[in-house]
């Protein structure tokens, strides 16, 4: 029996030159077949697709990840007795203080109110905070706020001042200056008939704010934490104590900690709990978009599949005229796995290229507007991610190379004789 041929020192190079033209259309042998076209376009295709969506969902998290620690406290301890209000709330702050990893506590007051303006009212969410030198902000909204960047000082009318969201303040048409009654309903008061009705308070406007949250936008105000408890006839006493972290993601590991430390009588909640439902659906979406996504590079492995098929069927004479002078069945398998993966790396590296173009326009020039009453922003945010460009990079070339697998043991295992009488 005779032993097959060995590859020459230039194996690789006729290979390549064998590929290329049957990646070439016939005619002038110079073009890319239209076949060869629809591969790599669905390559490229599939490749874009996936870099941009997946950019899009982790700056969608990411987004809403900044937005809600810059204005909701980290960690919340409160009270669970049947009053609501922490009166002894110095010594729990001065507690939390001394908590390795606690960056501040600060008190604040929470309630919902009703804001009227003439006929016109609407719920919102009441929020006394420390507006002196002797606090800190237990967010960096409220530092803010207690830095002077959003004006919450008492104004010349003797009014208590109180800060809208940029949402209500649209909705109700306030300006600076405006006044605004705000109803109070957790300390309803009883008339000589019994009758409960809302404490009441007349408040002056004394700016706006924007976070870039709808919900905190179109549902939060905020007043000096006294304002507040005059309101609700608190006395000294606050709603709840709020922290901030050196490090936001260990607030679950500190909460239970903090928990056991402070022992029965209170509660503690982080904001990995309060927005669990929310991320974990974020997380969930990022992974189905992969997946669908991921169908689309899938379909075009489908289509390398086929176009070697169709050239092996379409050269098969060619390929037993090649074998009878001498190519090896190794090289005709690199022929066609030549063949696929120049379309994978080639459809790949134009994906890439495409996708990265195309998240750097919708990040810089917001070409994308979104409802925020739905997705909580107003436009796509977009991040990028080395591992995960990498992660779809490294998979479309697998799955391009693996499609060559078939069509390439088909055509080395062609007989000479056979191919050469093929019609």
């Amino acid at each position: 029996m005779a032993a097959e041929p060995r590859d020459s020192g230039g194996g690789l190079v006729l290979d390549w030159f064998v590929a290329r033209r049957y990646l070439a259309a016939r005619r002038g042998g110079r073009l890319l077949s239209f076949i060869t076209w629809i591969s790599l376009g669905g390559v490229t295709v599939g490749v874009t697709a996936l870099i941009v969506v997946i950019a899009v969902m982790n700056g969608m998290q990411e987004d809403l990840r900044s937005k809600i620690l810059s204005s909701s406290t980290q960690i919340t301890v409160y009270e669970t007795g049947p009053e609501g209000r922490m009166a002894d709330w110095r010594a729990v702050a001065s507690r939390l203080d001394s908590v390795p990893g606690v960056r501040m506590a600060s008190p604040y007051v929470s309630t919902q109110v009703n804001l009227r303006r003439g006929q016109y009212s609407r719920p919102a969410d009441l929020m006394g905070v420390p507006t002196d030198s002797t606090l800190s902000g237990g967010t960096e909204l409220e530092e803010l706020i207690r830095s002077g960047f959003y004006d919450l000082t008492p104004p010349e009318s003797g009014l208590p001042p109180i800060l809208l969201g940029s949402g209500i303040a649209e909705s109700m048409q306030l300006f600076r200056g405006d006044t605004v009654q705000v109803w109070a309903f957790e300390n309803l008061v009883l008339t000589p008939t019994g009758t409960p009705v809302p404490a009441i308070r007349r408040f002056e406007v004394t700016g706006t704010f924007r976070t870039g949250l709808y919900e905190t936008d179109t549902r939060r105000v905020y007043t000096p934490l006294e304002s507040a408890q005059e309101l609700l006839d608190f006395g000294g006493a606050v709603s709840n104590v709020g922290m901030r972290l050196d490090e936001p993601d260990a607030a679950g590991r500190m909460g239970r900690a903090l928990e056991a430390r402070l022992g029965e009588g209170f509660g503690v909640d982080t904001w990995i709990t309060t927005n669990a439902a929310l991320f974990s659906a974020l997380k969930l979406e990022k992974l189905a978009m992969f997946l669908i996504l991921f169908l689309i590079v899938l379909v075009a492995a489908f289509n390398i599949v086929s176009t070697l098929v169709m050239v092996v069927a379409d050269r098969t004479r060619e390929i037993g005229i090649l074998k009878s002078m001498g190519m090896t069945d190794r090289g005709i398998l690199r022929v066609f796995v030549l063949q696929g993966a120049w379309i994978g790396l080639v459809g790949t590296v134009l994906g890439t290229v495409l996708g990265l173009a195309l998240c750097f326009l919708i990040d810089r020039y917001d070409i994308i507007r979104i409802p925020p009453e739905v997705y909580f922003v107003d436009r796509l945010p977009v991040s990028l991610h080395a591992a995960d460009v990498l992660t779809i990079v490294g998979a479309s070339l697998v799955v391009a190379l693996l499609a060559t697998v078939y069509p390439s043991i088909q055509a080395s295992r062609l007989q000479p004789v056979e191919a050469i009488r093929h019609e």
